[in-house]
């Protein structure tokens, strides 16, 4: 038996255009599980998502959300409960970020970094985890962040939202696994994508970063691949409440 075999499943992936929500949902593809993508500029039509996914021989739905808007985070919640298959794997990805010294942060910054990055994951969580409990089955994995551990430099609302992600994981690890639902999150280090350019285009701290990760380079978005898919496996059916950092190992540092 393959306990990472994913086929006839069915996953939500949040942020699934670019970066680490890309490669999660082509590798949930891979493993054998069809997938909606949602993003607030996904393409109906011929996506990069949407080749990855049908390039392993799975289904793809685009479906396009902003998640900073609460009301369209309750309708996407109301469309997946209502979709004709249930949604076995949910990975809350989407996120976002807004830099600015913790003394300039503005409310409107703070607004928006914890509505994406936390109130959002938790309505989804909430809504697809109801659904999860009746039937006694399902995943759902959330993208927490290093500063899910440390606190950061001029990131205060996304230090606050990660760190509550974490916070999150654990809370409804609780409850929610004596009812068959696994909830754990991934950490990843520091990844290649548009939220990280602005490190890698400063010199001393590119360095430093670097300097700081054993193995020697940043990451790229497919590091992600392989807990992600352990995680929406059979083979992680006995974890629960988890914070696992993909790192290079930044934290044993």
């Amino acid at each position: 038996m393959n306990l990472f075999d994913l086929s006839g499943r069915l996953a939500v992936v949040t942020g699934c255009r670019r970066g680490i929500g890309l490669a999660m949902a082509q590798a949930l593809a891979a493993a054998g599980a069809d997938v909606i993508g949602v993003s607030a500029s996904l393409a109906e039509t011929g996506s990069e998502v949407a080749a990855r996914v049908a390039a392993h021989g799975r289904e793809f739905v685009p479906y396009r959300a902003d998640l900073s808007d609460r009301a369209a985070v309750r309708a996407l919640g109301d469309w997946l409960v209502g979709y004709d298959r249930p949604v076995d794997i949910l990975v809350n990805n989407a996120g976002t970020i807004r830099r600015a010294p913790a003394a300039e942060h503005s409310d409107s910054d703070w607004d928006h970094v914890l509505e994406v990055d936390l109130s959002a994951p938790f309505v989804l969580a909430r809504e697809l985890g109801r659904d999860m409990i009746r039937r006694g089955a399902g995943k759902i994995i959330f993208t927490a962040s290093m500063l899910s551990f440390q606190g950061g430099v001029t990131v205060p609302g996304y230090a606050a939202a990660k760190s509550g992600i974490a916070g999150l994981t654990r809370a409804l690890a609780n409850e929610w696994a004596p009812h068959g639902v696994n909830v754990n999150a991934i950490a990843p280090g520091y990844i290649g994508t548009d939220n990280t350019q602005a490190l890698r285009d400063q010199p001393e701290r590119n360095r430093a970063i670097l300097d700081r990760i054993p193995a020697g380079r940043w990451g790229r978005p497919d590091d992600l691949a392989g807990a992600t898919v352990f995680l929406a496996s059979d083979a992680a059916a006995y974890v629960h409440g988890a914070v696992i950092p993909v790192d290079g190992g930044w934290l044993a540092r």
